[in-house]
């Protein structure tokens, strides 16, 4: 595939859809846990094992090398070669699904509206010479003007239509776009097929691969992540050790809390799956996706803008250009955190199907053309949670649990600030509400998105207080939370 020179763009800077080469599973060695503001010194980068072959014949699908995994935790030295995997030295089955998913369904209407711009953030496992598969997608639909942003997780085993192929994995799209020749490339046909299945026009792509993802993170100075749920994979010790010896990988477990993360650790979360699964993950690249917004914009990164398209065009591949960035600084500052929304193709909107080749991939439902529909809207609701302001106060020993109720707040669409609390030793979080109107409903759906429907409630309308509500943190909060779970 031709790289398309020089070209950087700004919303790529947040791109944490990194593919997830398999991770091996070794039996257990060493438990690592990386306190909240760890920061590993990096070190250099070495792919993971191959985790699926290219497929190559049309038509048909190549069984994958996690196929051929043992179910029982594998050993690294069990591994199919990367030389046999590289060779296509398998055999290609016929995938034959139900007479109703051999018909070419029909396509989506076209749900993006004109005013948006629509980009595709994607994560690959590119090597120099070796076909690749896009296993990692995000969505990102931008409305410019009105400074709202939808963020969209694409499962790489969604199974969808391909124009000139049939029914495939959407992660093969761009594969079968570079082998066959399409009129654009992969990218061409990738936007073909989500436009075809999905309704979302893509106007513009941006892919990274490992080492590309690394020098962005590294290059913003690191990015602080807030870690609602604790979450423990394996992990190579160092990435120079070599991933075939089982000696060489732990568990690592990051804790709850803002962990500040370069680029190697930050590729480590965005892509392991191997103790959770794809919904999981997707739910982590877009909390590395929110931060490094946060820290392009905490560093002034608008500014330095044609020194980092100098700096990074390499390790970008995007239809952009420099002019084209620049357009669209002046609209950036208008995004918050509390404006943009996030969605994810999981369950409901996804069945899990095994085709009778023995491929596992993920039916679309009925349910997922109104997620779709959603994520493609301006929302009222978002337009009037962003007038809420809410000051968050730790009144707890724990350090970042304010900036983690910050970030379930921005979820839901509130904007978050925070204060410093007169003590640390609350048992009871208190809600004080300030509002001249002291609406007890507006209070109850605050305390019912913080986990908090117990605490306790202050009324004291105070019409010059630059907040609307103050929220004490106390002991009976728990900051794990799940981002799908929020109403927009």
């Amino acid at each position: 595939m031709k790289r398309v020179s020089r070209r950087f763009l700004l919303l790529p800077l947040l791109l944490a859809a990194c593919s997830p080469a398999l991770t091996p599973d070794p039996p257990p060695l060493v438990l690592i846990t990386a306190a909240a503001n760890a920061s590993p010194t990096p070190t250099p980068f070495q792919p993971a094992p191959v985790g699926e072959a290219p497929t190559s014949v049309y038509f048909f699908q190549v069984p994958t090398l996690e196929s051929t995994f043992p179910t029982a935790t594998p050993s690294p030295t069990s591994f199919p070669s990367p030389t046999a995997a590289e060779a296509g030295l398998f055999f290609p089955t016929i995938v034959t699904p139900p007479e109703t998913l051999l018909e070419t369904p029909t396509p989506l209407p076209s749900l993006a509206e004109n005013e948006t711009v629509n980009f595709l953030l994607i994560g690959s496992d590119k090597r120099s010479g070796i076909s690749f598969r896009t296993d990692s997608m995000v969505i990102a639909v931008v409305w410019p003007k009105e400074g709202q942003a939808s963020l969209v997780s694409i499962p790489r085993d969604l199974w969808v239509y391909i124009p000139t192929v049939g029914m495939q994995r959407i992660n093969t799209a761009y594969e079968y776009g570079d082998l066959q020749g399409y009129a654009g490339g992969g990218a061409a046909l990738l936007r073909d097929t989500i436009a075809y299945n999905l309704g979302i026009r893509i106007d513009h792509t941006a892919m990274v691969d490992f080492d590309g993802f690394r020098r962005i993170v590294d290059t913003l100075g690191g990015i602080d992540v807030p870690v609602a749920c604790p979450y423990t994979d394996w992990r190579l010790i160092d990435p120079s050790y070599d991933p075939y010896n089982e000696n060489n990988w732990a568990l690592y477990t990051v804790s709850a809390g803002v962990v500040h993360m370069d680029g190697d650790l930050a590729l480590w979360y965005a892509r392991s799956r191997q103790k959770s699964n794809d919904f999981d993950r997707g739910r982590r690249q877009q909390e590395v996706l929110r931060a490094l917004f946060s820290q392009a914009l905490r560093t002034n990164t608008l500014g330095r803008i044609p020194q980092l398209y100098r700096d990074l065009s390499a390790a970008v591949v995007t239809d952009l250009g420099l002019a084209d960035l620049l357009r669209l600084v002046p609209y950036a500052p208008r995004l918050t955190n509390a404006t943009i929304r996030s969605y994810y193709i999981r369950p409901p909107y996804v069945l899990d199907w095994t085709t009778p080749g023995g491929a596992y991939v993920l039916l679309p439902q009925d349910a997922l053309a109104q997620l779709l529909s959603e994520a493609t809207r301006l929302s009222a609701l978002a337009v009037q949670r962003q007038e809420i302001a809410i000051e968050v106060q730790n009144g707890t020993p724990f350090d970042g649990w304010d900036a983690l109720a910050a970030s379930r707040l921005n979820y839901a669409g509130y904007s978050a600030s925070i204060g410093t609390a007169e003590r640390r030793d609350y048992a009871h979080s208190v809600l004080i509400d300030l509002t001249p109107a002291q609406d007890p409903q507006a209070r109850s759906a605050l305390l019912s998105l913080l986990g908090l429907p117990s605490a306790e409630t202050l009324s004291l309308p105070q019409a010059d207080s630059h907040v609307h509500y103050r929220l004490i943190l106390g002991y009976d909060y728990q900051p794990c939370f799940q981002p799908q779970d929020l109403s927009h």
